[in-house]
């Protein structure tokens, strides 16, 4: 015997629910309401039967009331009730890879700065594009090896190439041996296998996975840390003699200040402060321009004689001290002055924040002292003593100690 529920039909395995409208509300509605319930099983169809049966009701009454009061004249008309959802069961992993990174991104950038945000979704493109339609139960660990094995092959810049528009993770790995004789770093692939390994992980916590099939693969190319380099004084001088329209006033700054170029771009003129005979600071500190790198990047730093003197000729009412200036652009115009001076080849904007604690070392200020300038986590004493935890930082009057001691190479002309 076959089940009967009212107001529900089972076609090709699958219940489905229709319900005629009153014939004065078909004008407005249709002829009934439709709806698949998702399922082969009775006793979950008389559930959601008995839940679209109330959705039902709702929307006659809330028609009759439309027409009662005469705004079903209207074009169109809007009923405020919500139809419920239903879907299928899904197997464990059934789930498509493309589409579980799509929602993986979508959580992300809630949470994510631009720049994290952008390093995670390069990773999840070159994923999804070589097992974007697999399905996540299918990612076994050997697929896992050969997705890390084509990531040691990318080349640094193989994503600028235009053969690479649409490419697949296996085909940009081919493109890039055939145009560039080198592979990313270590780290950098570090970097590209841990996101991916992330993203395997929130699968795990979300209940698409059961476990991560790529938790074990590692690089195991052995990283080495190629920092950039410091500026020499003779660099320093090039860089502040060339007056480059755009940089010259960040470059100044940074080399007094040790501020990140990051830093200098959300300055506002509110965060210049003035503290009587110690001169004027620069408070660096989250904003609507810019959030900082880590709590310890809070924090005040006294404005060399040099900078309150160019602050003077250049004052401000008001907004951003540097209105022209991002990170992105920041970032392009030193790569422009490194191509028209080669003797700058290997150092980057970040290189003046290193020229400046390189110049507080040699004041003799302690380690300790000068983390608290360029926002560092506070250094340990030889006795094991943790300052950012015992101590409540170097006075102000040690600040500006330090600061006057530091000056610019000999040669520089302002």
């Amino acid at each position: 015997m076959s089940t009967h529920i009212k107001y529900a039909y089972k076609r090709h395995n699958t219940w489905f629910y229709r319900r005629a409208y009153p014939v004065k509300l078909q004008p407005l509605l249709g002829s009934s309401l439709k709806r698949s319930l998702h399922t082969n099983e009775a006793r979950v169809a008389a559930q959601r039967v008995a839940d679209l049966n109330a959705t039902f009701t709702a929307i006659v009454t809330e028609a009759s009331h439309k027409i009662a009061s005469g705004d079903s004249g209207q074009v169109p008309i809007e009923i405020a009730v919500t139809l419920p959802n239903f879907h299928r069961a899904r197997l464990l992993g059934d789930q498509k890879a493309a589409d579980a990174a799509s929602a993986y991104l979508s959580e992300a950038s809630q949470r994510l700065r631009p720049g994290s945000y952008k390093s995670v979704r390069y990773a999840l493109s070159l994923l999804t594009s070589h097992l974007g339609t697999r399905q996540l139960r299918d990612l076994s660990a050997p697929i896992g090896k050969e997705v890390l094995g084509y990531v040691g092959r990318l080349s640094p810049n193989v994503r600028k190439y235009s053969d690479a528009e649409g490419a697949t993770l296996a085909e940009l790995a081919t493109l890039a041996e055939k145009a560039e004789g080198i592979t990313l770093t270590a780290q950098t692939q570090r970097r590209i296998w841990r996101q991916m390994l992330h993203f395997l992980d929130w699968c795990v916590q979300s209940g698409r996975l059961k476990c991560n099939p790529w938790d074990g693969l590692q690089v195991k190319e052995q990283v080495v840390v190629s920092p950039h380099q410091v500026l020499t004084d003779d660099q320093v001088v090039r860089l502040l003699n060339s007056k480059d329209r755009v940089l010259h006033s960040a470059l100044l700054f940074c080399l007094l200040t040790g501020l990140r170029s990051g830093e200098v771009c959300g300055l506002l003129a509110e965060d210049i402060l003035s503290k009587g005979n110690l001169g004027r600071f620069v408070r660096v500190q989250p904003n609507t321009v810019r959030q900082l790198k880590s709590r310890a990047a809070e924090r005040e730093v006294p404005l060399h004689p040099i900078l309150e003197q160019q602050l003077d000729r250049n004052q401000s009412a008001g907004g951003r001290l540097f209105p022209s200036l991002n990170v992105d652009r920041v970032v392009r115009r030193y790569a422009y002055l490194r191509s028209q001076h080669p003797q700058l080849r290997g150092t980057v904007f970040h290189s003046t924040r290193k020229w400046f604690i390189t110049q507080c070392e040699r004041t003799g200020a302690p380690e300790h002292f000068t983390a608290s300038l360029v926002g560092h986590q506070s250094a340990r004493s030889q006795n094991r003593l943790t300052y950012g935890l015992y101590s409540a930082g170097i006075s102000d009057t040690q600040k500006r100690e330090i600061i006057d001691q530091i000056r610019l190479p000999q040669g520089v002309k302002l």
